[in-house]
């Protein structure tokens, strides 16, 4: 009996090898050619197949075949073959079915080498691609390793971490763009993730380095089958675990750099494809690895050809925003479906400390000393800028009875800095708000979708309809981050808004959003525009429209999450604890989720989309007077209109009459400091 079983289990197996790989191919067959035929002019099959087949040089269609549609098709396999085998061997490295060279911020850091090196060491960058690319990555795929644990590391920790750093590595990135505007202006399109190629340089130069990298994973393939032992186990076979996990991810890093230096970091190809070959039933790497690597070619080329066959009245959509539309659902039903035991478990999973006792400060005599602070520093931002008040002529004007000439500069500048006040204290209360929901000190807007929701509904309006700016901005920024909340929301419900799937939905959410607003700058030529900048988060021009809207968004909301403090401490000791002390987990995680998705979603509509205030307020009064929400409501705000107040003084007196962006001196503050959190997160643990 078991040995029939054993023959049709065999036969089984036999037959799902002979579906991907067969079945893979002639997919693969159909989209190059159909990838061939579509572009700016249509070419029919029959000439593609005529020019493949025998090319005349005096057919147009033919030059334009092999010169230009070619080498874009062979790059796009070369990239998704390169990706999605980095994706299986890092998964198995990892011991993580999150793992891919996007989710470890690979590309992250790939994409900020190449940027970095066009701007101070362009020969380099000429010369020697692979190598700033290949570094760039394997930092930051360390650095998402260590700070997510190693091998201890939950799928949401990981995730989590990799994103972190593709942030903190994105900040930077954004302000090379904005600082080096003329040296990086091509490099946008290029980091939106394209395969746009104008001869066979691009591919001479990776196929050698792809189909290099493959056979030696491949011929690897039984020491990376050991990775799948418990490590004990294999070490007693033998194995030496260490030097193939290294190896493992110098391969990975090298194939993801590959890429990177020639079409841009494209995501989810490594996360989509391996699973969907292991879903197959195929374990084996000798099997795994080239099975993943065609079917990532597969779903780069369909990406790309479907971005040509659906060509707007603005043009194709750059594959990178393609595959992120594709493979973000995918990864919401991995989240929703596959995955298990996706928080882990153990101690420290779900706290809401991340190292370091609490300094116990009596928050009274804090409280007041930073309201005496904030309005200190509001009246030296008022003072400074291009042109100087002196203190005692900006009272006199403030009171209406001193000199009056600096009565116009007053109006432009004091509700400019009120602003930013109000949208550092909505955004340092929002991230209190939503870590006390998710159960996480390192979650924020941001993290769950709701920060690129608003960007992208500001962006249909900046595209679109750029003479409605004014009225219409605040109320598109709002929907778009509602809209990426209540999706986040719906999907997680089932789950019981489940802390680490809110932060799994929200990084996918997240990726949609942002592909969006990749698309919009790229087509509608915005890198160098106010639009890219305040994308970047700005308090340029903003007047008494934008303080009474957010005024109002306070006044209503942080009240009510006040009042709803007492039940928000509760969620901290966990969803069975704080039903034993009666508390309605799920409802009152929601109402922190909505307040918090508001008070962002306010903000981002009146000063852009800032990252990090959110994430280093809270916990900087949590180590100051440890968990308590009321009173981290009160002192967060103060510290986060303290640091945005700050951030717009220096971003419009160090380089006068040029401004820095106050949300990019902020990500260039917050993304040290965050990685410190990290830092002390594993330290804990």
């Amino acid at each position: 009996m078991n040995i029939k079983s054993n023959k049709e289990a065999s036969i089984g197996m036999t037959w799902r090898i002979i579906g991907i790989f067969g079945g893979g191919i002639a997919v693969l067959f159909v989209l190059f050619i159909l990838s061939l035929c579509f572009g700016e002019a249509k070419i029919p099959a029959t000439t593609v197949l005529e020019g493949l087949l025998h090319r005349r040089q005096d057919v147009m269609e033919h030059n334009l075949l092999w010169d230009i549609r070619m080498p874009r098709t062979v790059i796009g396999i070369l990239a998704g073959a390169a990706l999605a085998a980095a994706g299986a061997l890092l998964q198995t490295i990892t011991k993580n079915p999150l793992a891919s060279s996007d989710t470890l911020g690979i590309n992250a850091g790939a994409y900020f080498m190449v940027v970095l090196g066009m701007v101070a060491f362009p020969a380099m960058q000429h010369q020697y691609p692979l190598l700033l690319s290949a570094a760039g990555g394997l930092l930051a795929a360390l650095a998402a390793y260590f700070l997510s644990g190693g091998k201890t590391a939950t799928p949401v920790r990981l995730a989590l971490s990799g994103m972190i750093v593709s942030m903190v590595l994105g900040a930077f990135t954004s302000a090379l763009h904005i600082f080096y505007k003329t040296e990086t202006q091509n490099l946008f399109l290029w980091g939106a993730g394209s395969l746009i190629q104008l001869d066979w340089d691009g591919v001479k130069y990776a196929w050698p380095f792809v189909v290099a990298l493959l056979g030696v994973a491949v011929f690897a393939g039984r020491q990376f089958d050991a990775l799948e032992l418990d490590e004990s186990t294999s070490r007693s076979l033998g194995q030496r675990v260490g030097l193939t996990r290294a190896v493992g991810l110098g391969i990975s890093v090298l194939m993801a750099a590959v890429v990177v230096s020639v079409v841009g970091p494209i995501g989810f190809v490594g996360l989509v494809a391996p699973h969907l070959v292991r879903l197959s039933g195929i374990r084996k790497h000798r099997l795994l690895i080239p099975a993943s690597a065609l079917w990532g070619a597969l779903l780069i080329t369909a990406a790309d050809t479907l971005a040509r066959m659906v060509r707007s009245n603005v043009g194709e959509m750059p594959v990178g925003a393609v595959m992120a539309i594709i493979g973000a659902p995918w990864l919401i039903w991995l989240v929703l479906t596959k995955m298990k035991n996706i928080s882990g478990s153990g101690s420290g999973q779900s706290s809401m400390s991340i190292g370091g006792a609490a300094l116990r400060m009596r928050f009274a005599p804090t409280a007041i000393f930073m309201t005496i602070l904030l309005i200190v520093i509001i009246l030296v931002s008022l003072s400074l800028g291009g042109t100087r008040i002196p203190i005692a002529d900006l009272l006199g004007s403030l009171v209406h009875g001193g000199d009056q000439s600096y009565s116009v500069l007053l109006n432009l500048r004091l509700p400019r800095t009120l602003v930013a006040a109000e949208g550092g204290i909505a955004l340092a209360i929002s991230g209190v708000l939503i870590q006390s929901a998710v159960r996480n000190p390192l979650a924020d807007a941001s993290i769950i979708g709701v920060t690129s929701g608003a960007g992208f509904g500001a962006m249909i309006v900046l595209v679109a309809w750029p003479g409605l700016t004014i009225f219409a901005l605040p109320f598109a920024a709002i929907a778009g981050g509602v809209v990426a909340a209540a999706f986040v929301f719906f999907l997680a419900w089932r789950k019981s808004l489940n802390p680490s799937v809110l932060i799994l939905l929200g990084i996918a959410i997240s990726a949609i959003f942002s592909a969006g607003i990749q698309v919009m700058i790229v087509k509608a030529s915005l890198w160098s525009s106010s639009s890219f900048i305040w994308l970047t988060g700005s308090t340029y021009g903003r007047g008494w429209d934008q303080f009474y809207s957010l005024f109002i968004f306070l006044l209503v909301l942080v009240p009510l999450a006040y009042y709803l403090g007492r039940k928000f401490d509760l969620l901290a000791f966990g969803d069975e604890s704080s039903t034993g002390f009666g508390l309605p987990v799920r409802g009152t995680r929601l109402w922190a989720m909505i307040l918090g998705v508001l008070l962002a979603a306010g903000a981002v509509a009146s000063v852009g989309t800032i990252g990090f205030l959110g994430l280093m307020a809270p916990h900087a009064v949590r180590m100051m007077i440890g968990h308590h929400t009321r009173r981290s409501i009160i002192l967060s705000g103060l510290l986060g209109g303290l640091m945005l107040v700050i951030a717009d003084t220096i971003g419009r007196t160090i380089m006068a009459p040029t401004e820095i962006p106050s949300g990019l001196i902020i990500m260039l503050i917050g993304a040290p400091y965050f990685l410190f959190l990290m830092y002390r997160s594993l330290v804990r643990r």
